[in-house]
């Protein structure tokens, strides 16, 4: 047998292209400023658009300015409640205040049923654990509980929202 060497050919090390991180670039700059084009110009609908100025320098005497009316709306205060917490809790009571939103021809079918609206919110607030009330953003979840409670009670269309007035625990 013949002993045959090969010259063993070193793999080259390629070099990185960088063709990839430049189109990467140029892509990046081009999305940033189209999408800072369409944010100024108003084509996604949020920006300041025409106004530089803002909506707070509107001009309403303008004829060409169009000025959204607000909604005409009606606040009906709920009683406060107090809530005595169990004993495993950091606090012993809970006050609660709140205030509905609703639309200004439901008012008053909304005031005349306050008192289940009330006690909605009571047997709410007694049924939930002290971790429930203490937890990193609670509020907003109890929030959206108690107003779908409340919808319920009031029916379809009549409370718009839930206004948390005072949510203190002592």
């Amino acid at each position: 047998m013949s002993d045959a060497t090969v010259d063993e050919i070193e793999p080259v090390a390629k070099k990185s292209s960088k063709l990839p991180l430049i189109i990467g670039l140029v892509l990046a700059l081009a999305g940033g400023g189209g999408g800072f084009y369409a944010v100024q110009s108003g084509l996604l609908g949020v920006g300041n658009g025409d106004n530089p100025d803002g909506p707070a320098s509107a001009d309403h005497g303008d004829p060409h300015v169009a000025t959204k009316a607000l909604p005409d709306v009606s606040f009906v205060e709920v009683p406060p409640v107090l809530i005595s917490l169990g004993p495993g809790a950091q606090a012993s009571h809970l006050r609660f205040r709140a205030s509905l939103e609703v639309p200004a021809e439901y008012r008053a079918e909304v005031e005349k049923i306050l008192p289940r609206i009330q006690d909605v919110l009571n047997s709410y607030l007694r049924a939930l654990e002290a971790r429930d009330l203490e937890a990193q953003g609670a509020l907003v979840r109890l929030r959206g509980q108690m107003l779908r409670r409340i919808k319920l009670v009031a029916g379809e269309g009549r409370v718009r929202d839930l206004l948390v007035l005072e949510f203190v625990l002592n």
